[in-house]
C-alpha cells in the first residue's frame, strides 16, 4: 500500500507557472510530499507468533525493502521514466515493523510495531571512498569521474534488486571500461595486478552475458559476475584509497 502523507499536492515546477514570478529573499521552506510504503504478508498469525517475529524485525527490514523496490523497478519499466530510481535504509525517515488487522494495515497502521535498530557491521561502499576528499577533486578538475564507476554502480544496482540478466550484461560494459580508463593509473599501489586480473575475467564476463542474453543464469554464471562485480568495485577503491 502506498500512500502520500504530510504536504499539500505537488505541482510539477514545467507547468505550474506561466511566467515567471517574484520570489522571496528570505523564503520558508517548501512542503514536499512524505511517501509512506506498507508491505502487507496478508498472513493469519497468533499474537504469540507475531510477537515472535517481531522479536527480530531487523531481520525482516531488508527482504520488505526488496518488495518496495521491485514495485519502484516495475513502475519505471512501465512508465519509462529513467527517473523513478530504487530507495534505500538510508533515505527513510522511520522503518517500522508490526502487526494488525487488515482495516489497520491497509491504512498504514497497526496493533503493535516497533522500530528495529539500523543495522550494524557493514561498511559503506562510499565510506571507502573517501567521498568528501574526492567529491571537492571532482569539483575542482583534479579527479575525473570515470564511466565505469557509474556502469559499475548500475551493475550493483541490478545483482543487489536479484536482476541478476541485467547485471551480467551490465557488467560486461563495465569491465570493459575499467581496463581501458584505469590503465592511467595502473603504477598506482597495486593497480596494475588489479587491471590484468580485470582483463583474465573478461572471457568469463561475455560468457554470463551472452548466457543472458538467452535466458536465465545458471548458478556458476551468476556466481562470476558478483565475482567479477566485486573485483571491479575493488580496483576502483585501490585507485582512490591513497587520496586524490
Amino acid at each position: 500500500m502506498l500512500a502520500v502523507l504530510a504536504a499539500e499536492e505537488r505541482r510539477s515546477f514545467l507547468r505550474s507557472k506561466k511566467r515567471a514570478r517574484k520570489a522571496e529573499p528570505s523564503p520558508e521552506p517548501t512542503m514536499v510530499p512524505t511517501a509512506r510504503a506498507t508491505v502487507i504478508r496478508g498472513v493469519p498469525v497468533s499474537e504469540l507468533e507475531a510477537k515472535s517475529w517481531m522479536a527480530v524485525a531487523g531481520e525482516h527490514v531488508e527482504t520488505e525493502l526488496a518488495v518496495v523496490n521491485r514495485i519502484l523497478h516495475l513502475h519505471r519499466v512501465s512508465v519509462a521514466d529513467p527517473y523513478v530510481r530504487e530507495t534505500s535504509l538510508d533515505q527513510a525517515m522511520v522503518v517500522r515493523v508490526g502487526y494488525g488487522i487488515g482495516e489497520q494495515v491497509a491504512d498504514g497502521k497497526w496493533t503493535e510495531a516497533v522500530e528495529p535498530p539500523a543495522p550494524t557491521g557493514r561498511m559503506r561502499r562510499e565510506a571507502v571512498l573517501r567521498p568528501q576528499e574526492r567529491l571537492a577533486a571532482l569539483l575542482g578538475g583534479k579527479d575525473a569521474a570515470l564511466a565505469c564507476e557509474e556502469l559499475t554502480l548500475r551493475a550493483r544496482a541490478d545483482l543487489d534488486a536479484g536482476r541478476l540478466r541485467e547485471a551480467a550484461i551490465q557488467l560486461r560494459v563495465a569491465l570493459d571500461a575499467a581496463v581501458a580508463e584505469l590503465e592511467p593509473w595502473k603504477e598506482r599501489r597495486d593497480l596494475a595486478e588489479r587491471i590484468d586480473e580485470l582483463s583474465r575475467s573478461r572471457t568469463t564476463v561475455a560468457a554470463a552475458a551472452d548466457q543472458a542474453l538467452r535466458a536465465g543464469l545458471t548458478t556458476e554464471a551468476a556466481a562470476d559476475v558478483e565475482r567479477v562485480l566485486g573485483r571491479i568495485e575493488a580496483a576502483l577503491r585501490a585507485r582512490t584509497a591513497g587520496g586524490i
